[in-house]
């Protein structure tokens, strides 16, 4: 009966992650279709220098104020809501809270858009200066329509909603894609930060339908500030939103420590990051923004705790394989990626080599995000900071160590090493807290696991021993080298897993074909 249980908590678990998953997808593909229009209009210019820098001003905003913070304080207390009556209520209060103090911010940020283009881009003279803080102006509006989509997105994640919720950046990306020719053609480069503010509409919108025809409209409401889950939504807010802001170091310290290293290295890891934000964002993400919604409505420590330790499981179910198949394949699949023009082969080869360094680290990124959510559910924001502040110091002090012996490499190395000591640690609060006795990932599955990815390890370098990569031939025939790699390990991957009776491949059975 135990197995059966663990199946039934399991599979929603797993739906709502492979739902996300989809969603995300979508939007990452028109994420780039995105920036392959923006390129065509302004290619790399001065121009958009500018609006690289008014967008970073406005997409900082939103990643510190709207979406992680609030859905950590919102997510927990909403869902844990004893009627919908009573959630839909307290996130009507919550967005009139919200809508306040977003207004609040985004009136700051026009005022003080001078002072903030000065600080993110000192080297800019004076014309390319006001331009920046122009399209500041402009796009700091941007924040507010983000703030109520993390807030309605929160909503629906609480009321079982993954797939759209997911699927919205798409809409707002589909919406920039359509809408910047005719902007862009009749007011030049603002042209873009109008398309910016009608995707934030769009993706708000559209999320606030979809919650209606659920029965979820969200409507304002007055404020009760004596309301004790308001209280705690409003106290939580503040640490968390701490926490992310000290996270937001960690790309400052890998660029002001590279700035003392050989040239090319800062561009180096920047390439490095895009790739391995592809498996961060798809799988990661996905399963942390699927989980939390369950941890919070869990009735008790042990239900909590169990679902904890699968959605751990099921992280690394998905990301060690990606994790060992591309750094096998990193030099190969950056050479696909990036050697074009003027990336060359010093930077090819300096560039997957830091992919192979980052990608150490993504296991324990993925235990470390699923973690976080655990200590949001148990409203332990004390504990959230502290677990930040210590990924922070420890990136900090071993890139300072590292750099040396290892140049660029060690600042590669130096976040992977961060981030899974930073999730031991958040495991270890946990754990202090609910007095779990068992391991959230037992040493049989581990040793299951590492056999596993030690037979798809042997059969991609079996692969790639066999079929050479040819660096001279077509794209296609190199994308078609690199599909195949996939599938190869995949398959064996997958043959070796359900040979060994992993309990994940029920939970994706009984997600997909089960209601």
């Amino acid at each position: 009966m135990k197995g059966t249980n663990n199946l039934q908590k399991s599979s929603p678990l797993v739906r709502h992650a492979l739902l996300m998953m989809i969603g995300t997808c979508v939007s990452r593909v028109l994420g780039l279709a995105r920036e392959i229009v923006t390129a065509a209009f302004f290619g790399a210019t001065r121009q958009m220098d500018a609006f690289n820098v008014a967008y970073t001003l406005a997409n900082l905003a939103r990643q510190l104020l709207a979406e992680g913070a609030l859905s950590a304080a919102f997510v927990p207390v909403f869902s844990r809501a004893d009627s919908k009556t009573r959630a839909m209520s307290l996130a009507g209060q919550a967005m009139s809270v919200l809508m306040f103090a977003s207004l609040c911010v985004t009136v700051l940020g026009i005022i003080f858009a001078p002072v903030l283009t000065v600080i993110i881009a000192p080297g800019f003279d004076a014309e390319l200066s006001a331009l920046a803080t122009r399209l500041t102006r402009w796009m700091f509006p941007f924040l507010f329509f983000i703030s109520l989509a993390a807030l309605a997105m929160g909503t629906l994640n609480s009321l079982g909603s993954f797939f759209f919720p997911a699927l919205a950046p798409a809409f707002s990306n589909l919406t920039f894609i359509v809408s910047a020719p005719f902007f862009v053609s009749r007011w030049g480069v603002l042209g873009l930060a109008f398309s910016v503010l009608s995707g934030g509409f769009v993706h708000f919108a559209s999320q606030w339908l979809w919650g209606r025809g659920m029965g979820a409209t969200l409507i304002p409401q007055r404020p009760d500030f004596a309301d004790p889950d308001l209280k705690q939504m409003m106290v939580l807010f503040l640490p968390y939103a701490a926490g992310l802001s000290l996270n937001q170091l960690n790309p400052i310290i890998s660029r002001l420590l590279g700035s003392f290293l050989e040239e090319g290295s800062i561009s180096v890891l920047n390439y490095a990051n895009r790739v391995i934000q592809l498996p961060l964002g798809l799988f990661v993400i996905a399963i942390s923004q699927a989980v939390l919604p369950q941890l919070s409505r869990a009735k008790n420590m042990e239900e909590l705790s169990g679902t904890l330790g699968e959605a751990l499981r099921f992280a690394l179910f998905i990301v060690l394989p990606a994790t060992f198949g591309l750094m096998i394949i990193s030099e190969e699949f950056t050479h696909i990626v990036f050697v074009r023009g003027a990336f060359g082969e010093a930077a090819w080869k300096a560039t997957s080599w830091a992919l192979a360094l980052s990608l150490i680290g993504l296991p324990g990124m993925a235990c470390s995000t699923v973690v976080m959510r655990g200590l949001y559910a148990l409203s332990m924001p004390k504990e959230a900071f502290l677990t930040t502040l210590f990924s922070v110091t420890s990136t900090a002090l071993l890139s300072g160590v590292l750099m040396f012996p290892l140049g660029y490499g060690g600042l590669a190395l130096a976040p992977s090493v961060a981030f899974s000591l930073s999730g031991l640690l958040g495991l270890f609060f946990i754990n202090k807290k609910i007095h779990y006795g068992e391991s959230l990932v037992p040493v049989k599955w581990i040793i299951k696991s590492a056999l596993a990815i030690a037979l798809m390890s042997a059969a991609l370098f079996f692969y790639c021993y066999c079929v050479w990569y040819d660096s001279t031939r077509s794209l296609i025939i190199r994308i078609l080298w690199c599909l195949g790699s996939v599938l190869a390990g995949g398959a064996i991957y997958i043959a070796a897993t359900l040979a060994l009776r992993f309990d994940e491949w029920r939970w994706i059975k009984n997600a997909v074909f089960k209601r």
